[in-house]
């Protein structure tokens, strides 16, 4: 079973990047990219997608290690729960709760049926589309990629009380259920 210990490297063996809080730099009064402490850092840290995005990085670095003894990455663990959760979803369904694309869905669950965890069976209600379930095997290794999923998630939420956690959950959610979809059609630059 994969180790609970959390450590001071990535994913990669590399150290954890250096970054300057604000307190630092405020602290010195040096802002400038040579200064000891790092680069100054405060603007990005002010913005919300900066943050989303540092704190997705730093789960993902552990949710890499601690699911590679299940040989799963993070879009096979969500497929993997999904289905589980919801025996018969349609590939549509999970592409819709996941927001990826079919294609990519696809070859994800080829490899998910070769790896003997997941089987499609016809749909009970609609003849054109299949439902997705997992086998004994993929029961037996989701109900453990799950048991450790909910152990890392209470490792690297461990600096935030119960109610900090379930705050910060359902404000992430606020911001991607109502963010508009971006426009197709324009230039990003």
């Amino acid at each position: 079973m994969p180790s609970s210990s959390s450590s001071s490297t990535t994913a990669r063996g590399r150290p954890p990047r250096k970054t300057a809080t604000l307190a630092d730099t405020t602290a010195s009064g040096d802002h400038s990219p040579d200064a000891d402490q790092g680069l100054d850092t405060r603007y990005l840290e002010s913005l919300l997608g900066y943050n989303a995005r540092r704190a997705a990085l730093s789960i993902i670095a552990v949710f890499l290690r601690r699911m590679a003894p299940f040989d799963l990455r993070p879009v096979d663990f969500s497929v993997l729960t999904l289905v589980a959760h919801n025996p018969g979803a349609t590939s549509r369904q999970i592409c819709a709760a996941l927001d990826i694309l079919p294609p990519n869905l696809v070859g994800l669950v080829r490899k998910l049926e070769v790896r003997g965890l997941v089987q499609r069976k016809p749909h009970p209600t609609d003849r054109r589309a299949q439902g997705l379930h997992l086998s004994a095997a993929g029961k037996r290794l989701q109900r453990s990629a799950q048991a450790e999923a909910t152990t890392l998630e209470q490792d690297v939420a461990s600096a935030l009380s119960r109610e900090e956690h379930d705050q910060l959950k359902g404000l992430l959610r606020k911001v991607y259920l109502h963010t508009p979809a971006p426009d197709i059609g324009s230039d990003p630059g």
